[in-house]
């Protein structure tokens, strides 16, 4: 069976892209969050699938080489990777961004995505693909911390895309339809939800241009 790393893999798009590739991988799901990790693991066996759950902060650089040496060990290498982790920073002006907010927005949108990438390139090998989602919100009003380091995470996947065009792995980006998420919820507080596209219903329809 054919294995998918997923980061940010405990709600959210993530969790529903676990659920949808159950069928066909064997998903190694990564998250902070032990008990979402769970129940997405109930729900992919469920669906008749199975998972390796690894709750883990993708910021910490030693848990994430013992990650990838552990798939390396186990598997030999991955088929593909799917990379939604992402940290929210609170919407505020841009002269008013506290310092702690933003440096955890680097740490982990920048430089958290900027280490995996060179540790999964190798276990993605030439035949492997990478997939990422943007979010642009580069420049608009109160996005100064989440807008800056979420292009610059997407600017990193653009680059080794451009990169390895022909030599592989296929590097993906896609942009996500709005979904009633936790990291939305937290930009646009009391909005109707109930006209957002469910995270299981975006990763159904992503799913096919992801594999493709």
């Amino acid at each position: 069976m054919k294995t998918a790393l997923i980061t940010g893999a405990s709600r959210g798009l993530g969790a529903a892209l676990a659920v949808a590739l159950a069928p066909t991988h064997h998903v190694i799901a990564v998250g902070r969050t032990t008990g979402g990790l769970e129940e997405v693991d109930d729900l992919i066996k469920a669906a008749g699938g199975d998972a390796t759950l690894a709750p883990m902060d993708i910021t910490v650089d030693a848990a994430m080489q013992q990650l990838c040496k552990s798939i390396h060990d186990r598997w030999g290498g991955l088929d593909l990777w799917l990379h939604t982790a992402v940290h929210a920073a609170p919407l505020t002006l841009t002269s008013h961004v506290n310092p702690k907010d933003f440096a955890k927005s680097v740490d982990i949108n920048i430089t958290a995505t900027s280490r995996l990438i060179s540790y999964v390139a190798p276990l993605l090998g030439a035949e492997g693909r990478a997939v990422f989602f943007d979010d642009p919100r580069g420049g608009e009003t109160f996005f100064a911390s989440y807008g800056a380091t979420k292009a610059a995470q997407i600017a990193l996947a653009r680059s080794w895309q451009a990169e390895t065009g022909k030599t592989g792995p296929l590097v993906k980006i896609f942009e996500p339809q709005p979904m009633p998420t936790a990291t939305r919820a937290r930009f646009y507080p009391g909005e109707d939800r109930a006209v957002l596209t469910a995270p299981h219903d975006e990763a159904a329809r992503l799913l096919p241009q992801i594999l493709a």
